[in-house]
C-alpha cells in the first residue's frame, strides 16, 4: 500500500469536510506533487461512501488523459475508461464539443464527481466571458454535477479571463483557493526535486553588417543587450547553431554527471516547430546522444513517449508533446528552446522535471538562454524557495565545454532553414552564420568560444 503523501492526506480531509456543505473545490498544487493521486483517492473516498456512482475527467492531453485512467484504475481497484462497468472514465478537453446530449444525460441522471486537470484551460463564468471549453462545464457540468474538483499547478490565464468553477475576491479579483500547496514547501518535504535554473549567456557577441560596400561592427556584452538594439530575434538564437551547440553541451554534460548516480535519468528538449525539433535531433545525434523526436505530426507520438517512459534513451525532443500534466519520472535535466514565452508555459515545462524517483533524487536541471523576461520568470521561481537557497550566481563554463564549442566553432555545419515566421534568418555561406535581412543588407553573427552561466540555485 502506497502511503500518501503528508500534503495529499491534508488535502483529502479537507476535501471530505468542505464537501459536506459545498459543491466545487478548487486546488493549486506546484506541477509535479502527485495531484492525479490525489484525485483518484478522493473519488475512491466518495464512492466508497456511496456518495457518488460515477467519476468523470477531463485533461488537456491525450497523454494526461492516458495516465489518469492508469492511475484511477490503479487506486480505485477497479475498470476506469470507455468500458462495461467502469467507475468513469477521462477524457480531453477538446471532446467536449463533440460529446453527444446522451453523454452529458449522465450527470443530470447519476450523481457524478466531476474532475478537471489543468482546468486553467478552461475559461469562464459566463457564455459572454468563456472559450469553447468553459461554455461545455457552464451548459452542462456546472449546475448538474453532484461535486466537482479543480486541479491546477498554474491557475492563471494569460488572456486574463476567469477559470471556469472558480471563485474570486470581491473587489480584488484573487483567485480564492481552498487547498494551495506550494513549490516551497514541495522542496522542503521532499516532494519535488529542487529546480536548478542556469541562464546561459554570451559576453563577447560581435555584429557585422555589410550594406551598400560598407561594413559597420557593433559588439554586444549580453544576450539582452543585442536583443534590445539589434534586429536580432529571440528565435534567431533558438535557431543558431553555436547558440544550440552551448546549450547542449551543458545538458548533456549534466545529464551525463547525473546518470553516473541514476543510470535511468533523462533529459528534455523543448523545441519551437517541427523543423526546430529535427535541427536538434541533428545536433544530438553528431554528439552521439540517443534521442526520440515526438511532434504532432509524428507517427504513433503516444507510444514513442509511453516507451521513452520506460527505456534509457538519453533526450527526448518535443514540440508540445511533453507538457503539463505529463508524467515522465525519469526526466532531471531539461533544456528549454522554445519559442514561447510565457509564465504558465514555463512553468509548466519546469514541473516536467521535478517528479521524484526515489529520497535521493533531488535535483533537477533546467538550461534556458538569458532573455529577459525568461529570466524575469526565473527570478520569480526563485523568490516562491527559501532565500538562502535563491543565490544568483555567475560563473565561466569549465574547459570541456569550452573545447568542445571552440571545436564545433572551426567546422561548417548546415545552417537552419528560413523560418516563415520571421523575416530574419540563419543560413550557412562560406562557413559563416548570417542573419540574413535583405539582400542590400547583410548580418554576421558571431560569437566568443565560451558562454557564461548564471545559476540560480534553488536547492
Amino acid at each position: 500500500m502506497i502511503v500518501l503523501r503528508k500534503w495529499q492526506a491534508d488535502c483529502l480531509d479537507k476535501a471530505k469536510a468542505h464537501y459536506q456543505c459545498h459543491r466545487d473545490y478548487f486546488v493549486q498544487a506546484t506541477p509535479g506533487s502527485g495531484k492525479t493521486r490525489l484525485a483518484a483517492e478522493l473519488a475512491k473516498w466518495l464512492l466508497e461512501e456511496q456518495l457518488i456512482d460515477f467519476v468523470i475527467c477531463f485533461a488537456p492531453t491525450r497523454e494526461v488523459v492516458a495516465g489518469m485512467q492508469r492511475t484511477f484504475s490503479a487506486v480505485l481497484d477497479q475498470r476506469f475508461g470507455n468500458v462495461i462497468a467502469s467507475a468513469g472514465a477521462a477524457y480531453t478537453y477538446q471532446s467536449m464539443e463533440y460529446q453527444q446530449e446522451e453523454f452529458w444525460d449522465i450527470f443530470k441522471k447519476f450523481r457524478v464527481l466531476a474532475i478537471f486537470d489543468e482546468i486553467h484551460h478552461c475559461a469562464g463564468h459566463d457564455p459572454l466571458l468563456s472559450n469553447t471549453w468553459g461554455q461545455q462545464i457552464i451548459r452542462n457540468i456546472q449546475d448538474q454535477a453532484t461535486y466537482t474538483l479543480g486541479l491546477s499547478g498554474t491557475p492563471w490565464r494569460s488572456d486574463d479571463l476567469p477559470i471556469a468553477l472558480a471563485r474570486y475576491s470581491d473587489p480584488e479579483g484573487q483567485l480564492i483557493c481552498d487547498y494551495r500547496y506550494d513549490l516551497q514547501s514541495a522542496v522542503n518535504e521532499g516532494v519535488c526535486r529542487a529546480p536548478r535554473i542556469t541562464l546561459i549567456d554570451n559576453p563577447l557577441i560581435r555584429l557585422v553588417e555589410e550594406k551598400e560596400n560598407t561594413e559597420s561592427v557593433r559588439g554586444f556584452s549580453c544576450f539582452s543587450q543585442l536583443l534590445s538594439e539589434s534586429p536580432v530575434s529571440y528565435e534567431d538564437l533558438l535557431r543558431h547553431d553555436d547558440i544550440l551547440n552551448a546549450v547542449l553541451d551543458i545538458g548533456i554534460h549534466q545529464l551525463s554527471e547525473t546518470r553516473h548516480k541514476t543510470p535511468q535519468a533523462g533529459g528534455l528538449v523543448v523545441a519551437t516547430d517541427i523543423e526546430h525539433a529535427h535541427q536538434i535531433a541533428a545536433i544530438l545525434n553528431a554528439k552521439h546522444q540517443s534521442y526520440v523526436v515526438v511532434t504532432s505530426k509524428t507517427p504513433r507520438a503516444q507510444q514513442l513517449i509511453d516507451r521513452f517512459r520506460h527505456d534509457n534513451t538519453c533526450w527526448i525532443v518535443a514540440v508540445s508533446m511533453i507538457s503539463e500534466g505529463t508524467d515522465i519520472q525519469r526526466l532531471s535535466v531539461c533544456c528549454y528552446l522554445s519559442r514561447i514565452r510565457t509564465e504558465l508555459h514555463y512553468r509548466q515545462v519546469l514541473g516536467r522535471i521535478l517528479r521524484k524517483m526515489g529520497t535521493d533524487d533531488r535535483e533537477a536541471w533546467l538550461y534556458v538562454i538569458a532573455e529577459p523576461t525568461l529570466r524575469k520568470y526565473s527570478q520569480r521561481i526563485a523568490n516562491d524557495l527559501p532565500e538562502d537557497q535563491s543565490t544568483l550566481q555567475a560563473k565561466k563554463l569549465n574547459d570541456r565545454l569550452t573545447k568542445s564549442h571552440a571545436e564545433h566553432a572551426d567546422g561548417n555545419t548546415e545552417g537552419a532553414k528560413e523560418s516563415e515566421d520571421n523575416p530574419l534568418s540563419v543560413k550557412e555561406q562560406n562557413g559563416k552564420r548570417e542573419l540574413q535581412v535583405t539582400e542590400a543588407s547583410l548580418l554576421t553573427l558571431s560569437f566568443s568560444q565560451y558562454y557564461r552561466q548564471y545559476l540560480l540555485s534553488l536547492m
